[in-house]
Parts: C-alpha cells; structure tokens; sequence
C-alpha cells in the first residue's frame, strides 16, 4: 500500500514540474529583503494563499519592527503527532536586486536572489505536501513556519519563540535550508552571536593638544586582541572581530571606534557565559578616559544533536536509498539556523533538506533543478515512512 502511495506522489510531483518552476520563478523575482519589511509581507501573503489553497488553516503572524512570518497546518483532527516542515522566505539581498539579476535557468541549475537560499526550499515544502495530499494521506498533521526574518535573526521580532512555541508536541521537524551538492544532511549547528563594541574617547589635534585627547582606536585596539584571544579551537567555540570602524581624519585623535564581533559555539548553555566574557572586555579600561559599551544584535542558538535528531536522520537515510536518490550522510556546520529553536522544543529535527547548490548570499547562488523535484520526493516519502514517534 505504502509503495503505491509513494509512486503516486513521485507521479504527481513529475507531472508538476513546469509547475513548481514557475513558483520557484515567482518567488525569486519576488523580492523579500530582511530590511524591507513591506517587501517580506507582501511575500507573506502570496504564500498565505497558495497554502490556504491546498487546503491548510493558515495565519499571518505580524511583527512591527520585521517582516511578518507564516504558519499553517492541515490535519489538526489527526490522532498522531504532527510533523513540522519550515524555512524562511526573507533574503539577504538588498531592495532592487532584480533589476539586474533575475530567476534564470542554464545548464540545469537555477540562478537569481535566494533561489537556493531558501525560495528553492519553500516549493520543496509546497509540493511535498500537495503530492501527499494527492494520495490522500491523513496519518499525521503536517505543519508549515514560515519566517520572513530568519537572515536578520529575529532581531527585532519573536521569531525564535514562535518557532519554539509552534513546534512543541510534534514527532519530527524538516527544515528547507540549503542543501548541499554532496547530499549532506545537517544534523547539527553552532550557535551564532553577533555584538557591537562601542568606545567613546574624547578627541583632539593631533599637532597641537594631542595630550588632551583619549583615542578609541588605541582602547578598541587593545581589546579587538582580547576578543579574538577567547577563541577555543578545540571546544568549538571561535570569536572574530569582522569590522572595525573609527575615526575621521588622521591629524585627529579619536573619539569614536566601533567593532563588530561574531562568535560561534556548540552549546546552548554558552551563551550567557560567552557574554559575561564580552562585557568583562567592554568593561575594562587601558586608557584612562575612555568608555566602554557592548550591545547585544542578534543571536542563534545551536542546533544540538539528540538522539532524536540521529533517528530522523537514519530514516532519511533509509528512504533515501530506497527512493534510488542515493545515501545521504549527516553533517554539522558553523552556520546557524532555525532548525536550533526547533530542536530546543523538544522536537527531533534535520536542516539542509532544501534543494541542493553553493554560494549563499552571493550572485553567483545557484540551485541544481532537478533537485527541487527530488527533494520533495523524498520528504513526501520520509513522511508516508514516518510510523512511529520519535519523541
């Protein structure tokens, strides 16, 4: 019966494909730039549609200061436990990047602005569910978290929390990520904090009074070697100061000097000790008449590894190899996602299963297309497979 329900889906997907390209098209060339909230939104309501259409309760979820995000679900009167697929539909391209870079195909892969990061993944998810539909599977709800400010970290939303709150009491979580070209499975991620360090001094000719000023470059200088300094190689967990800015002219002691920090860690219960250790820099002073000052930006938690995780993953293993899609094997990363708050509910969870391709956040980010219809494929499968709770 299960064999036959598969077939089915994987038929129902192959006579979709100009299809799910041309939503794949629709939605690249549809720009959701983090910082532009009225673009996420108006994204956010074109997929509320196309969800509502297949038959989903579905809500808008409104933030003020963020692009909106998406939640829907189907099969709520189903006895078992749900199963949960999610990304994000915001991007890190600025507004007015198609003028010069649109949804385009050459030589199998598919190019434009969040094409693999993550629009790719959205009609993944879309179609794993209409092709489930078309068989009339009814074993479990399926839920459907759309972000519209995962790229920014949920700065200025509770973006974590919806995910968190949303996914408590399901079986198993799949989100859309980027896949990768070696049919690599993220089983789990570091964390990802990002800071400013801010130092006023007070300023000067550099010629005439330079004793009267207090330079924030030498204060900043000092502790940039601290911060980098914190780095642990072998638990995992790197600091680095990417940016620096200060100053104005250079006849003129400055009173201005910013840094931007990211660290990356495997623990969630590091955070706040990795903060402790910012503010104990920010706080210490080498030139007297200088101040100090860290600002939390944004944050990811890790993606840990539990047993649950494991079991969700050899079960796309499984299904993998018996689909004929090849065997997948599982991975860990430095980047983070929201597969993390996922995991911190309690629910077993794999990233990366989007479609396949390389170069995030560039122009040159790319897709493989025959991977949008095998990816979906394969979590229709996985989900039809799904018989007994992972948790």
């Amino acid at each position: 019966m299960i064999l036959d329900q598969k077939k089915k889906a994987f038929e129902f997907i192959d006579l979709h494909r100009n299809e799910m390209l041309a939503l794949w098209e629709e939605l690249v060339n549809t720009e959701s730039d983090s910082r532009t909230k009225d673009l996420v939104d108006n994204l956010a309501v074109k997929l509320k549609k196309i969800l509502e259409d297949m038959g989903m309760n579905t809500k808008i979820v409104e933030y003020k200061y963020a692009g909106n995000s998406v939640v829907a679900e189907i099969g709520t009167e189903r006895l078992k436990k749900g199963i949960l697929l999610s990304g994000h539909m915001d991007t890190v391209f600025k507004k007015g990047i198609t003028k010069n870079n649109v949804f385009r195909i050459k030589e199998g892969k598919a190019y434009g602005p969040g094409v693999l990061d993550m629009k790719g993944g959205i009609v993944t998810a879309i179609y794993a569910i209409k092709a489930l539909n078309s068989v009339g599977y009814n074993e479990r709800p399926i839920k459907v978290i759309i972000s519209g400010d995962e790229e920014t970290g949920h700065c200025n939303s509770k973006g974590a929390e919806l995910f968190i709150n949303e996914a408590k009491g399901f079986t198993a979580a799949f989100n859309f990520e980027t896949g990768f070209v070696d049919n690599g499975v993220i089983v789990g991620r570091k964390g990802v904090l990002q800071c400013d360090l801010e130092v006023e001094g007070v300023s000067a000719h550099a010629g005439n009074a330079p004793e009267k000023g207090r330079s924030a470059i030498e204060e900043i200088a000092h502790k940039v070697i601290d911060i980098q300094n914190l780095t642990d190689w072998e638990g995992g967990t790197t600091f680095n100061v990417g940016t620096l800015q200060a100053g104005t002219v250079p006849n003129a002691i400055p009173d201005y000097a910013k840094a931007e920090i990211d660290v990356r860690y495997k623990e969630v219960d590091k955070r706040s000790e990795i903060i402790k250790k910012l503010e104990e820099i920010a706080n210490k002073v080498y030139i007297e008449g200088t101040k100090s000052k860290l600002t939390v930006k944004s944050s990811m938690p890790p993606m840990e590894t539990t047993d649950g995780v494991k079991k969700l993953f050899e079960l796309i293993k499984n299904t993998s190899i018996e689909a004929g899609f090849g065997e997948v094997y599982d991975k860990t990363t430095g980047g983070g996602s929201d597969a993390a708050n996922i995991v911190i509910s309690g629910v077993p969870t794999v990233c990366a299963i989007g479609v396949k391709g390389e170069w995030n956040h560039t122009s040159r980010e790319y897709a493989v297309v025959e991977s949008l219809f095998e990816r979906a494929k394969l979590i229709a499968a996985c989900v039809m497979d799904l018989k007994e709770d992972l948790v």
